[in-house]
C-alpha cells in the first residue's frame, strides 16, 4: 500500500519502499550516565515514483550525521530480498552529498541527493553513518536512576516521532519494514531489542532480526545491567537482577493465559515470543507494546499478582497497534480504542463481565475529568485529530482516542447485536488488514462490506449516530457500552463509603462488609469514592487507616496513589512518610504529577513536604517529569 501523507515526518515515504533496516551500533557509558550510540544505519529501498532526485529521512538535531553512501550493486539487483546483515556490501560505494534542513520542534528533515534520478522499482542501499547522544527519545540513565544503583542505563522510546532521534528513517507510521541489528555494548552490560530472535555473540555483542514487518517507532533497544527468567512456554521476564525473583512470581504462568484468550478471540500471535522487559522505577510510562518485548513500569511488581491483568492491554496491541497500525497519528484511536476493546474482550473471559465493567467505569470516569478539563468541544474530543504541520502528536495525547475510541469500537458491536458475530469479524478485521497501515475509512468500509445487511440499512448515517459524527465532531461519545453488570461490585464500594463519610460512625454496619475478597478495582473504585468525599470528619480516615491495612499499608501502586491522595486531602500529617515512600519508590508521570499537585494545593507541611520530596528525588526522574513537577512549584525550568 502506498503511505499516507503524514505531516508529522518530513520524509519521502511515499516515494519509496523500505525493503529492510539493519542498524550495526556501538553503546558507550560515559561517566555521568549519560553516553553515545556509534554506529550506522542501511536502509534497503524500492522507488515507488519515477525520477526522485533524492531521499529524504526523518532525522532530529540531537544526531550527529557523518556520512551517506550508496552501496552497490547500485539497483540493478533482481533479487527482491533483503541482503543478510552480515554480507558485506560488494564495492566500497559512492559518497552521496547530504544536507539537514528544519521541520519542526521534534525533528529535522534529512535529504540525501542521488547521483542520477532514480527509476520506478529501482533498488538501492544507503548507508548513513551517525552518533546519538542525548536525544528525546534516547534516554540514558545514571546508577541512581536504576533500581540496582550500581550501572547505568540505556533505554530508547520511539513513539510517537521520537525514533528519529534514536537513528535517521522515515518515521511515519504509515510505512513497514522488517530489520536486524548488531550491537555491542559494555562488558557486564545486556542488550535486548524488540525483535524475533536474539543471540549473544564473542565481544558482548547482540545480534536481533525482526522477521515481521513494524512501523519505525516500535524499533526499540535496552542496555543495562539485566537478566531473564523464564514464565511461560513463549515469554520471559527481563529486569535488573534485584527485581528479577520478583517479575518471575508474579508473572509466572499468567502471561501464556492472556495469550491463548488473546489468539481464540483475534487470531494467531504472530509474533513468535512476547517478552517483558521490567523497566528502571524512573521509566516514566505504565507501558510501550515494542512487539516481542513490551517495557513496563516495575509498579506493576506488587506481589501479590494485583496489576497482572495490566499486561493485557499491551498483550492486545499485538493484534491492534502491532498488526494493524494507524497510518497517522490523527487516527491514534485505530490503535488504542481497538486495544481497549480487545482488552475488556480478554478481560471478560479470563475475569467475567462484572469485573471487567467496574474497570471500564474507572476509565469513563477519566474521560469525564478529561472532558471537564478541556470542554467538550476542545477540538481534542474528536477521533479523527487534524495534526497540522509543526504540531508534535505527542502534545495531542488525552483519553479521547482509548475511552472514547472503545465507545465507537462498543457501538459497532451493538449494531451488530451479536458477540461471536462481531468476534469473527474483528479476525476477519486482522487477517485482512494484518502488516499493514490504515485509515478509519479503510477500517469503517471494511465493516459495511463484512455486513451487507447493516449497509443496506444505512447504520452509518443514523441520526445522532453517524459515523462522521463519532470522527470529525467532537464531544462526549454518542453511545455508552451498558457497564451494569459492574453494579455488583460498585454498590458494595458506594455503601461503604458513604458509611466512613459518616459524622458518627456506625462501625457494626462497617464491620460486616469484609473488603478481603475485593479485587483491584473495587477496592480502587472504593479509595475513589473516599477521595471525593475528603476531607472526612475528624479521626475517620486514622480509623479506616487501622481498619484496612490491606489498603493503607498495600504495595499495589494503583491503591498506593489513592491512599497517599486520601492523606493529602485530609491533611493527616501523622502518614505523610507513606507520601515520601511512594515517591521515592519510582518515578511514574501518572502517580507523581497528582501528588505534587495535591501537595503544593494543600497545607503548608504538605508543600514543604512537596519541596523536601522533590529536592530529595529529582534526580531519580525522567527529565520530563523533572519539568513538570518544577512547573507545579512554580522553579524555573531549564531550556533544552
Amino acid at each position: 500500500m502506498a503511505a499516507v501523507r503524514d505531516a508529522a515526518s518530513a520524509s519521502s515515504a511515499d516515494a519509496w519502499c523500505v525493503r529492510h533496516l539493519h542498524l550495526s551500533l556501538r553503546v558507550t557509558f560515559g561517566a555521568a550516565g549519560a553516553g553515545r550510540l556509534r554506529g550506522t544505519a542501511r536502509l534497503e529501498l524500492r522507488c515507488v515514483r519515477e525520477g526522485e532526485r533524492a531521499v529524504r529521512l526523518d532525522a532530529h538535531p540531537g544526531l550527529g550525521l557523518q556520512r551517506a553512501t550508496l552501496l552497490g550493486p547500485g539497483g540493478d539487483n533482481p533479487r527482491d530480498t533483503p541482503t543478510r546483515p552480515d554480507t558485506p556490501p560488494e564495492s566500497p560505494g559512492q559518497p552521496l552529498r547530504f544536507q539537514t534542513r528544519p521541520f519542526a520542534s521534534y525533528g529535522c528533515a534529512l535529504h540525501i541527493d542521488l547521483p542520477q534520478p532514480a527509476r520506478a522499482g529501482q533498488l538501492l542501499t544507503i548507508e548513513i553513518e551517525y552518533e546519538a547522544g542525548e536525544g528525546p527519545g534516547v534516554c540514558w540513565l545514571a546508577p541512581e536512576q536504576t533500581a540496582g544503583k550500581q550501572k547505568p542505563y540505556l533505554y530508547t522510546q520511539g513513539q510517537a516521532v521520537l525514533n528519529r532521534s534514536f537513528f535517521p528513517c522515515f518515521d511515519t507510521p504509515s510505512i513497514k519494514f522488517t530489520y536486524s541489528a548488531t550491537v555491542k555494548v559494555p562488558e557486564g552490560f545486556t542488550a535486548v531489542m524488540s525483535a524475533t530472535s536474539w543471540e549473544k555473540q564473542k565481544d558482548n555483542t547482540f545480534i536481533f532480526k525482526m522477521s515481521q514487518p513494524i512501523p519505525s517507532y516500535l524499533i526499540a533497544l535496552a542496555v543495562g545491567d539485566i537478566m531473564s527468567a523464564d514464565v511461560g512456554p513463549r515469554s520471559r521476564v527481563w529486569a535488573e537482577p534485584c527485581l528479577i525473583e520478583a517479575a518471575k512470581k508474579e508473572y509466572d504462568g499468567v502471561i501464556e493465559e492472556f495469550l491463548t484468550v488473546g489468539e481464540k478471540l483475534f487470531g494467531p500471535y504472530v509474533w513468535g515470543r512476547y517478552d517483558i522487559l521490567f523497566m528502571p522505577p524512573s521509566f516514566p510510562f505504565g507501558g510501550m507494546e515494542n512487539p516481542c518485548l513490551t517495557f513496563l513500569t516495575p509498579c506493576l511488581l506488587a506481589g501479590d499478582r494485583s496489576l497482572v491483568d495490566v499486561v493485557i492491554h499491551e498483550i492486545s496491541h499485538s493484534w491492534f497497534g502491532n498488526l494493524v497500525t494507524n497510518a497517522t497519528w490523527g487516527e491514534f484511536w485505530l490503535n488504542e480504542g481497538f486495544t481497549m476493546y480487545a482488552q475488556r474482550r480478554i478481560s471478560t473471559e479470563v475475569y467475567g463481565s462484572a469485573y471487567t465493567c467496574l474497570e471500564a467505569a474507572t476509565g469513563r470516569v477519566l474521560l469525564r475529568q478529561h472532558m471537564d478539563n478541556t470542554g467538550e468541544d476542545h477540538p481534542l474530543n474528536k477521533l479523527r485529530v487534524i495534526i497540522e504541520p509543526g504540531v508534535n502528536p505527542d502534545d495531542t495525547y488525552n483519553e479521547t482516542p482509548y475511552e472514547k475510541g472503545y465507545c465507537f469500537v462498543s457501538y459497532l458491536a451493538h449494531l451488530v447485536g451479536d458477540q461471536s458475530k462481531f468476534d469473527a469479524f474483528l479476525q476477519a478485521y486482522v487477517n485482512h488488514f494484518k502488516f499493514q497501515s490504515i485509515t478509519a475509512d479503510d477500517t469503517l468500509s471494511f465493516f459495511l462490506e463484512y455486513f451487507p445487511e447493516l449497509k443496506a440499512e444505512g447504520v452509518d448515517s443514523i441520526p445522532g449516530f453517524e459515523f462522521d459524527r463519532w470522527l470529525n465532531v467532537p464531544g462526549w461519545p454518542p453511545y455508552l457500552p451498558d457497564l451494569s453488570p459492574g453494579e455488583q461490585l460498585m454498590k458494595p464500594a458506594d455503601e461503604l463509603a458513604e458509611l466512613w463519610a459518616a459524622d458518627g460512625l456506625n462501625m457494626e454496619a462497617i464491620e460486616a462488609v469484609d473488603i478481603m475478597a475485593w479485587k483491584t478495582y473495587q477496592l480502587v473504585y472504593f479509595l475513589d469514592q473516599i477521595l471525593q468525599k475528603s476531607p472526612l470528619p475528624a479521626g475517620n480516615v486514622e480509623r479506616l487507616s487501622k481498619m484496612y491495612p490491606k489498603i493503607s499499608k498495600a504495595q499495589n501502586a494503583e491503591l498506593r496513589l489513592r491512599w497517599c491522595q486520601i492523606i493529602l486531602k485530609n491533611n493527616l500529617e501523622a502518614e505523610y512518610s507513606k507520601v515520601k515512600d511512594f515517591l521515592h519508590s519510582q518515578g511514574k508521570q501518572k502517580y507523581t504529577l497528582p501528588l505534587y499537585r495535591a501537595m503544593w494545593g494543600g497545607s503548608e507541611a504538605a508543600r514543604a513536604l512537596a519541596m523536601e520530596t522533590f529536592s530529595a528525588t529529582a534526580p531519580q526522574l525522567h527529565i520530563n517529569v523533572q519539568n513538570y513537577v518544577k512547573k507545579i512549584l512554580g522553579l524555573a525550568v531549564a531550556e533544552h
